[in-house]
């Protein structure tokens, strides 16, 4: 699996050999794909020289909402008929045990883990069965939301978007089969959300064709591809973990705003 670290004041990319509890350093940009391939140099680190940051520094964030059949039946909805899209900054974007920080604007704060989607090369109006040629690989993610915003505003932008509001990680897996991964979110040690991506509403290839339809994705860009049932409230002091299948766990907690 690929992880972005770093060492000395330096961020890289690397692989991770989980077994060893070390990186592989990787030199190169792991985007550039047609020409001046990263290559492995033979160095390892070990996890305690190093930090673990957010896996990509997407352009942009593109989140899909209602995508899980399972949690269209918990709020009594109809499924959408499209992918239903929004946005999050790339401010919003932190990595693993970065907190979340609660601002002072919200007094009702939830957590939505997710499946993420991390594009590989720039791709505009892909077709669904091409879509597996831009995906580099596949990541967790919390989609924070201040919902009393969300519900106050008639619109999204405002609670979606506050910095810290989309931790990433902790690692890429390529090449996984994304289409039956089980996803359990914890608050606290405790079960939260506990699904599988086997009920998404729209494939992870069709929302690629539905988004490259409306805007160029570029390389290090995250899709978020909807949350499971059970999403619920945060409080500054909590522990939070989003695990999936193949990929592993991304953890972080809730501090106050200053």
């Amino acid at each position: 699996m690929i992880i972005r670290y770093e060492r000395n004041g330096k961020v890289k990319h690397g692989w991770m050999v989980e077994a060893d509890q070390k990186v592989r350093v990787i030199e190169g940009d792991i985007y550039k794909i047609q020409s001046a391939k990263p290559i492995m140099t033979g160095l390892e680190l070990s996890l305690d020289e190093i930090a673990i940051k957010a896996p990509s520094e997407p352009s942009k964030v593109v989140c899909i909402g209602v995508n899980y059949r399972d949690h269209a039946e918990e709020m009594g909805i109809e499924l959408p008929k499209e992918p239903l899209m929004f946005l999050k900054p790339s401010t919003t974007v932190v990595g693993p045990h970065e907190p979340i920080v609660y601002p002072k604007l919200t007094a009702n704060l939830h957590y939505e883990g997710e499946l993420a989607v991390i594009i590989k090369k720039e791709a505009k109006r892909v077709k669904a069965e091409d879509a597996d040629d831009y995906i580099l690989g596949c990541t967790c993610a919390i989609d924070v939301t201040a919902r009393d915003l969300q519900m106050s505003d008639g619109q999204w932008t405002r609670s979606k978007s506050f910095d810290t509001f989309c931790p990433l990680g902790p690692a890429i897996a390529a090449k996984l089969d994304y289409q039956n991964l089980r996803i359990v979110t914890r608050l606290n040690g405790e079960v939260r959300q506990d699904s599988n991506t086997n009920q998404m509403v729209f494939t992870i290839p069709q929302i690629v064709e539905a988004v490259s339809a409306v805007m160029t994705l570029l390389p290090g860009d995250v899709i978020l591809t909807g949350t499971p049932p059970g999403v619920g409230e945060l409080k500054p002091g909590d522990e939070i973990s989003v695990s999936i299948e193949g990929i592993g766990t991304l953890s972080t907690h809730v501090v106050a705003e200053d």
